[in-house]
């Protein structure tokens, strides 16, 4: 049985920023969908983010009917559709580097990243740095990325608790981010969706704000995608909004949802401190 995507993303500037350094983008056609983070207190990281958003989107179109084509081999332990997804996150890796090479106003910025590459039934996911992707199925919600942070790698060798690192002052501290260096390793995973399935891409602005079942009762609840992100967003205001918020929400159906099959959108703050999006 043949799945297909519905998708609704939304981002905020949150209660204390200035500036949104979020930015995300689909193309559903494709079945690509991404959001990045530009790291705080860095140059420029909303051009960071926009330019990885842009080149995930681009290569990968242009990658997808080779994915298509050898959709049944192997290398390695990865599939086709899980390389080429890796491959991508090098190629923005490098177009975020050396545009802040050319660009001494530019040095130093970095975002993060975690995207999605859905070919019907599976779909590979990539991240870097804090910004995660989880999976609802029913009434549970499973994390599937581990965030590239200083707690998280604590939590791991035992030198802390899941508690303690979700309270930390340094719970934002990353060690992974992409542009920082000439080279990145993303984590990379392929997975089998059912239908119902709901997949979550969200930036650390909303999950350092939002509990996972208060993310869990929001989605689930809500009638509509739309009304589920804009739920997302008020939750993390009200507890504070600390950073900018970007959610992107896929559902996976056996029924086909006629919607507009691109969409490309990378949110900035100008001068005068209103949100506006470039489409």
């Amino acid at each position: 049985m043949s799945l297909h995507c519905e998708v609704s993303a939304k981002t905020d500037v949150g209660c204390v920023r200035i500036r949104n350094e979020d930015s995300f983008g689909y193309d559903t056609a494709s079945g690509i969908f991404v959001v990045c983070d530009g790291v705080g207190g860095q140059a420029a990281g909303d051009r960071a983010s926009k330019i990885a958003v842009d080149s995930i989107l681009n290569y990968l179109r242009i990658r997808k009917q080779e994915c298509d084509k050898f959709a049944t081999a192997t290398e390695g332990y990865l599939s086709p559709r899980a390389r080429i997804l890796g491959e991508a996150i090098q190629v923005s890796n490098q177009a975020v580097w050396e545009a802040a090479k050319q660009d001494s106003r530019e040095a130093g910025m970095a975002c993060t990243l975690a995207c999605a590459f859905v070919d019907d039934r599976f779909f590979a996911i990539g991240h870097v740095g804090d910004t995660r992707v989880y999976l609802i199925r029913g009434d549970t919600i499973q994390r599937l990325t581990r965030d590239h942070s200083l707690v998280e790698e604590q939590v791991r060798l035992g030198f802390m608790t899941r508690e303690t690192a979700d309270t930390s002052a340094a719970r934002n501290v990353i060690l992974r981010a992409l542009g920082s260096e000439e080279t990145v390793r993303p984590d990379l995973d392929e997975l089998l969706a059912s239908s119902g399935d709901f997949l979550l891409l969200a930036s650390d602005g909303l999950t350092t704000m939002v509990g996972e079942q208060e993310i869990l009762q929001t989605v689930t609840a809500a009638g509509k995608l739309e009304e589920a992100c804009s739920g997302l967003i008020q939750l993390a205001k009200r507890a504070g909004g600390i950073d900018n918020i970007t959610c992107l929400l896929i559902r996976f159906s056996s029924q086909p949802w006629y919607r507009t099959v691109f969409r490309r959108v990378c949110f900035r703050e100008p001068k005068n401190g209103k949100t506006v999006s470039q489409i």
